[in-house]
């Protein structure tokens, strides 16, 4: 098993990872396992086109879905992307582009219609980045967003980040910062704590494993769930790194070391489950 250690938060009742498996074992068929994609089920990337699972992660997902519930991915990716990198898993849910698209269990890819609108501007953007940002920013458009990375050239974070404020102020765009990138996305209310408060919503139990700011709302919705429900039982891990790791540990119950050691943890909780 991976190394494992408490994080700064830890929950009321302090637990270690094996005695939360063994609780969640109790109601796997109620459990929800949910995932970060992009520093969690997979190392990151200089390229984010080149990005795939850790070893042993798909393997361990495939062991553990027949045992829970739910399993679900949530990421900044286009559903089409997660399809492609995490291929044809039964049972596994996505969620894309924060909560803007979904596709449940390889069926067809959803929506959201308030986001639809939002599609040429997004282009339009994205075409504007490559244009007008300097050399060594890569600019990835997802169709309802466009990300913007710096982590080739570290050096030009204030000014990425600085055109990418002003652009969403001027178009009426939301930001989402991330490691060493700038997200713009349409102002449709839809985040990784909103798919997670609707899907526990009758879940006994559910884990949620990220690594960036974002998953600090996917955190909190499960404290929230917990907090109405003394039955329900919440585990939020975090997976280490340098750029976000010490802010999203702070908020978690639990650290993972990096994406193969998650891929280790996962494989031994299939078995506890089973």
């Amino acid at each position: 098993m991976p190394p494992l250690n408490l994080g700064k938060q830890p929950p009321k009742t302090p637990f270690t990872a094996d005695l939360a498996w063994q609780t969640t074992a109790a109601r796997a068929a109620g459990t929800v396992l949910f995932f970060d994609f992009d520093g969690t089920l997979a190392p990151v990337r200089d390229d984010p086109t080149a990005v795939h699972p850790a070893p042993r992660v798909l393997t361990a997902i495939e062991a553990l879905a027949p045992v829970v519930r739910r399993i679900a991915i949530v990421s900044a990716r286009p559903v089409d992307f997660l399809r492609e990198r995490l291929g044809d898993l039964a049972g596994v849910d996505l969620y894309g582009l924060y909560g803007l698209e979904h596709s449940h269990s390889g069926g067809e890819t959803v929506t959201e219609p308030a986001a639809l609108p939002w599609v040429p501007t997004m282009a339009e953007l994205a075409d504007k980045a490559r244009t007008e940002l300097p050399a060594g920013t890569l600019v990835e458009y997802k169709r309802l967003s466009a990300a913007l990375h710096w982590r080739t050239a570290p050096q030009l974070g204030p000014a990425v980040t600085r055109w990418g404020r002003a652009q969403a102020e001027q178009l009426g765009l939301r930001v989402q910062a991330g490691r060493m990138v700038l997200e713009l996305k349409p102002p449709v209310d839809r985040d990784k704590g909103m798919v997670i408060d609707e899907v526990v919503r009758d879940a006994e139990a559910a884990w949620y494993f990220g690594d960036d700011v974002s998953d600090i709302k996917a955190f909190a919705a499960l404290r929230a769930r917990a907090a109405v429900d003394p039955h329900f039982f919440g585990v939020c891990v975090a997976v280490a790194n340098p750029e976000t790791g010490e802010e999203v540990a702070a908020a978690a119950d639990l650290t993972i070391d990096s994406p193969a050691d998650l891929g280790d943890f996962l494989t031994a909780a299939a078995r506890r489950l089973a």
